[in-house]
This record gives C-alpha cells, structure tokens and sequence, in this order.
C-alpha cells in the first residue's frame, strides 16, 4: 500500500532561521530531503507535502519556494499569519511562488497566545483560502481544541485539517478528556484529522498498541473519508523513527479493508489536497 506523507518537515538551518529550535537540542540539525527519502521510499512512501517548520516570519517565503524545488515535494503547507492587516498581500505573495502547488496554509497556534486566533480579523483573513481552494491546518495542544472548534464554526466555507489527531496526552492524562473534545470537533462537516504525530506524546518503548485507542478513536470520529496520514518527520524521531511510525499504523489499520487502508494511506490526501 503506497503512502503520500502530508506532514513533513524539513530543516536547512544553512538557508533559514528556526528560532524554536533552540529549544529542541534533539532536532536541532540539518534535516534533508535526500535523508528522509532513504528512509521513506522502502517504506513505500511515494510522494510528501512539505509542512512548515515554524521558521522566522521574514523567511516564510523563503522556506515556501525552497522546499517546491526539492525531489518528491508534491506540495507545500506555507506558514502565514492571518493576524495581520496585510496578510492578503501575503497569501497573494505564496500563490505566486507555488504556481498550484501551495495546497494550504498553517498558522502553529500552540506556541501563541490563545488570543491570536480570536479576533474577528484571523476568521476574516481565512476566508480569503475557500476561494483558492486552499486547506488551512489546525495546531493546536490538547486543550486548546476548543480553538479549532470556535475557528472552523466561524469559517465554515475552509476545509481546517486537525493535525496529530489534537495531540493527545498519551503519557499524561491520556484518553479524557480529549476523546470527547475530538468528538465535538469532528461533528463539523468542515474538519479533517491528521493521524500524525502522537508518537512524540508517548514515553519511550511505546509500540502499535499503546497508540491503538488513539488512532481508533479519531477514526471512529471522523470516518474513513475524512482522515489523513502523517509522518512529523523529524519530529517523530524524539522517541521513535519514521519506520517504526510506518510500522506501526499499518499494524493498527491491518485488519480493515484495502480499500479504507487506501483512504487513510493516500487517495483521501490526494483529493483533500489536491494533489490527484
């Protein structure tokens, strides 16, 4: 079952500034494209959208038309920042860079003040996505998913995508009260899930099973329609690799059919992005 990677992050810290990372000594080195794919391809990943890695907001568009040029990027996730007056000079400024290839846009709200996404002028400026077609991902702490439900009930002509399944607290206060939280979100008909990132929620020695009520949660919630794969490279190095990511959700999903094996792997990515 082939698989399209619709979270990758990428770090050149030689081409563009990453002040977070100097939080994160695990990850603070170069990441290439040409490293993940040694990796990726004998696990059957055949194509990755780039996702921003919150770089300095004078390098947004950097980091944008950097990573479109890189082998078996099929798509860029760009940062932005919607709470500002002049972001539709910026989106303007992103499409141009992309020609089709920008297939959404991402804001990290768990590293801001809640009160970023707020004001009406955030909803205001998201509008502006439905019509270029464009996603808009959702980031977001686990208690903070009542953000992303306020949000998308404000913008319901965008398609949000939940990334990592609303992180969970695998290793603290697990299951609740995030399974309700998710299920409240995914009444929305303009949601997506991510099954992505929740591995680096976990302690170290965690395997298929310790993710299991997770993964099954998010799709008990949402469906098979309208959830996505992920990779969090490098990320998901913090207490695992990619194959043991790959290994595991094909584990999980094992038992279901080819056909919702697909949905999950790559064919809804490859409409919800555009990418068909």
């Amino acid at each position: 079952m082939r698989l399209i990677d619709t979270h990758l992050h990428l770090i050149y810290p030689d081409r563009l500034s990453y002040p977070w990372l100097a939080n994160a000594p695990a990850i603070n080195k170069p990441w290439s494209v040409e490293a993940y794919w040694a990796e990726a391809k004998p696990l059957g990943i055949e194509g990755a959208l780039h996702m921003e890695v919150d770089v300095a907001e004078a390098d947004i568009e950097g980091e944008t038309g950097f990573v479109l040029g890189l082998p078996g990027i099929v798509g860029a996730i760009a940062a932005c920042r919607p709470e500002h007056p002049d972001f539709p000079q910026q989106l303007e400024r992103l499409l141009a860079l992309g020609e089709g290839r920008i297939k959404g846009l991402r804001r990290i709200l768990h590293e801001v003040p809640d009160e970023i996404s707020q004001p009406a002028l955030f909803s205001d400026n998201l509008k502006r996505l439905a019509e270029h077609g464009l996603t808009f991902d959702l980031c977001l702490r686990a208690d903070q998913l009542h953000l992303g439900l306020d949000l998308a009930r404000r913008v319901p002509e965008v398609t949000f995508v939940l990334d990592h399944c609303g992180n969970p607290p695998i290793s603290g206060a697990g299951l609740d009260p995030w399974r309700a939280e998710l299920k409240s979100l995914a009444a929305l008909p303009n949601l997506r899930a991510k099954i992505s990132g929740i591995v680096n929620h976990c302690d170290a020695g965690w395997n298929a099973e310790t993710l299991r009520p997770y993964v099954e949660h998010v799709i008990a919630c949402f469906g098979w329609d309208r959830i996505v794969w992920g990779s969090d490279h490098p990320v998901v190095t913090l207490t695992g690799s990619l194959t043991s990511w790959v290994e595991a959700i094909r584990q999980i999903v094992g038992a279901e059919s080819p056909e919702n094996q697909a949905k999950l792997f790559h064919a809804n990515a490859e409409r919800i992005y555009r990418l068909a």
